[in-house]
């Protein structure tokens, strides 16, 4: 019997001598034990997690799926995830009570040239946000809530690191520093946007004009807006500049998209970026990892050269940027 099987018998044996704890998540290892317990530390190669009796290092490799303790009594369905971010079949609710559940996954994101939402999809720290939130700046601050005993309290976190970088799709990854103190609170992204139909209710939170905390509600106008050669997910929640980059739920507190752009002078006219593209962007993030040396990378397209003609030949040629 190898070392790790020695210490998962000998879990077992902890586990049934202590009773569960009330919070947390449940590891099911790939050797056929689960262990039940507060997560700590959530590292790409490993999970720490508290059990009651112990702090214990559980290689990533090992687990073979997470679940929510409180499951049976929540009505919450099995959590689902690729190591990255997570999924859930979630129970259908009202907004007031997924404002105050999810709310402490969003974010605001600020930089010295202003200021956009954002929402943590993992335990270690990442964040979802919009490139145009960010682009061209690398001194970047994220503001968390915790709920406290009167309320939401702020907290802000500065030297965020910058992960990947998607222009094409308006789309940015980043990362907050480990907080000895804090443990992240992440939302939970929707399978596909396929499931939303037209007339579906939608609301969006963010910090539109910098109003902290902001909670817009509306509908599902259509999910499949064309514009400038993308998909769009229109809604007529209402999206206003500071909203940028904070997550659209649905009805089950999953994120259907990316709140991204409005239509100026009109209203109800908000658009997200549907989250089939963000997990697509999510899963293959190291195409579009950040190179600290080029602020504007990922990749960024130039305009062709100009055709000389006759009337341009001989005549100074100002480069367009993208």
């Amino acid at each position: 019997m190898n070392r790790f099987a020695l210490i998962a018998v000998s879990l077992v044996v902890l586990l049934s001598l202590v009773p569960s704890l009330s919070a947390g998540e449940i590891l099911e290892l790939k050797s056929g034990h689960s262990l039940e317990g507060e997560i700590i530390r959530d590292r790409p190669d490993e999970v720490i997690i508290d059990v009651g009796v112990a702090i214990l290092r559980i290689p990533t490799e090992k687990i073979a799926r997470r679940r929510d303790p409180d499951a049976e009594e929540t009505g919450l369905g099995e959590t689902e995830t690729n190591g990255f971010y997570r999924s859930a079949n979630l129970p259908q609710s009202n907004v007031r009570d997924l404002a105050a559940r999810f709310g402490e996954g969003v974010v605001l994101v600020q930089t010295p040239s202003g200021l956009g939402s954002g929402f943590i999809i993992n335990e270690m720290g990442y964040c979802m946000t919009n490139h145009h939130v960010i682009a061209g700046e690398t001194r970047i601050a994220v503001t968390i809530y915790r709920r406290g005993n009167s309320g939401f309290e702020r907290r802000q976190i500065e030297k965020v690191k910058i992960v990947a970088l998607n222009p094409f799709l308006d789309l940015a990854l980043i990362q907050i520093p480990e907080q000895d103190d804090l443990t992240f609170k992440p939302v939970y992204l929707a399978e596909s946007e396929q499931e939303v139909r037209v007339g579906d209710p939608a609301f969006a939170i963010g910090s539109p004009l910098g109003l902290e905390r902001s909670v817009s509600e509306g509908i599902i106008s259509t999910k499949n807006r064309n514009l400038r050669g993308l998909i769009y997910l229109q809604t007529t929640a209402q999206i206003n500049p500071g909203n940028s980059g904070g997550p659209l739920f649905n009805l089950r507190g999953q994120v259907i998209g990316v709140t991204s752009m409005k239509v100026l002078g009109g209203e109800g006219l908000g658009f997200a970026i549907p989250i089939s593209y963000v997990r697509h962007f999510l899963d293959n993030r190291e195409a579009f990892s950040y190179d600290r040396n080029n602020p504007n990378s990922g990749f960024r397209y130039l305009d062709a050269p100009r055709r000389k003609t006759k009337r341009t030949e001989g005549l100074p040629v100002t480069e367009s940027s993208s």
